[in-house]
């Protein structure tokens, strides 16, 4: 008797449904507009972070949570939430420093990284592995470096102190 082949993964439930609000909160956010004579995209988070420092922050908090809150009502696994939690601390320390952070945002784009990162989710069937080596990798890196900025202070102080005595 013949075999039928093993199901196609991609036939199964997908992991998550990413609303077309979130979507548009996202192009809004992080690519809403061209700078004319380039093909270089800004959204909101980069106008009003640089036009009103504070409310733009506030505006640009808000979409952060949207997405977070869309990855855990899908469940995502822990790695994905911690990546996007990652992409949102990176954006909110160097974009809280003024006109530098601006520019940033206009690269970096933690919004439309974190969107990404559900799409992903999205794409691959409930059975499926999520996570990748590099989502690990990217993580280490954090933790790695959160550690360091810790650190650094307190290593600098017993310097200072030594000289001192």
């Amino acid at each position: 008797m013949p075999q039928s082949p093993p199901p196609d993964p991609s036939d199964g439930p997908s992991r998550v449904e990413i609303t077309p609000l979130v979507r548009s909160l996202v192009r809004l956010m992080d690519d809403a507009f061209v700078i004319p004579g380039t093909s270089i995209r800004i959204g909101w988070d980069a106008i009003l972070g640089l036009v009103l420092p504070a409310a733009g922050d506030a505006v640009t908090a808000v979409s952060q949570v949207a997405l977070l809150i869309a990855a855990v009502r899908a469940r995502a696994p822990g790695i994905v939430i911690a990546r996007m939690v990652f992409n949102v601390a990176i954006d909110s320390l160097v974009g809280s420093v003024p006109l530098l952070g601006d520019l940033f945002d206009v690269g970096f784009k933690a919004n439309r990284r974190n969107l990404q990162l559900l799409e992903r989710l999205e794409r691959t069937p409930a059975d499926q592995k999520i996570s990748r080596t590099g989502d690990y990798a990217v993580l280490g890196l954090a933790i790695a470096s959160v550690l360091m900025l810790i650190a650094a202070p307190v290593v600098l102080a017993f310097r200072l102190l030594g000289r001192a005595l």
